[in-house]
């Protein structure tokens, strides 16, 4: 069995979870996740906790039994205080802006680049060059901020690009001229 499978969750006040067959349902005070979880692990509510279990004893349902219940406690982690992201864009010129529920964002390119926001995200930007992303789910959080980073990935010469705030890159020394 696995270690971190074995840890139960504790559900903080509020949290309500319904199990089903293969799919469990979260809600909270910010929102709604469902989340599939892998076969051959069962869920059991007991005492204000959740403990996930293995249906039978085959070793390689250890390595699902922590995955099912990291995805568990990260949707009832979502429902109560959110996941977030935040993003640096860097380069004279570079900028965005949100237009009702798209992200218009200038990289560069020679036409701006137009993002539609999910329904479950909200993007914010402060000062054209700091982007956050918030969400309940954890998965469509990552997601949304790696596909924003995609747009312009930093330049490992110039330092330019989209970024994860406190990312540290490392810069590449130019040509050097004739001796």
């Amino acid at each position: 069995m696995s270690r971190i499978g074995k840890k139960p969750i504790t559900l903080p006040k509020g949290v309500t979870v319904k199990i089903a067959r293969g799919a469990i349902e979260v809600k909270g005070p910010k929102g709604t996740v469902n989340q599939y979880v892998p076969p051959g692990i069962g869920f059991a509510q007991e005492d204000g906790t959740i403990v996930a279990k293995p249906e039978r004893d085959d070793p390689e349902l250890g390595k699902f039994h922590g995955l099912a219940r990291s995805l568990i406690a990260n949707a009832v982690q979502g429902v109560t205080e959110g996941f977030k992201k935040e993003l640096d864009i860097v380069g004279i010129g570079y900028r965005a802006e949100v237009k009702g529920k798209q992200v218009v964002f200038a990289l560069g390119y020679s036409h701006p680049i137009v993002y539609d926001i999910p329904n479950a995200i909200d993007i914010a930007i402060d000062k054209q060059t700091h982007i956050t992303v918030t969400g309940v789910d954890r998965q469509l959080v990552g997601q949304v901020a790696a596909n924003i980073r995609r747009m312009r990935k930093p330049d490992p010469y110039k330092q330019k690009g989209v970024r994860y705030t406190g990312e540290v890159l490392k810069k590449k020394v130019g040509k050097t001229g004739a001796k």
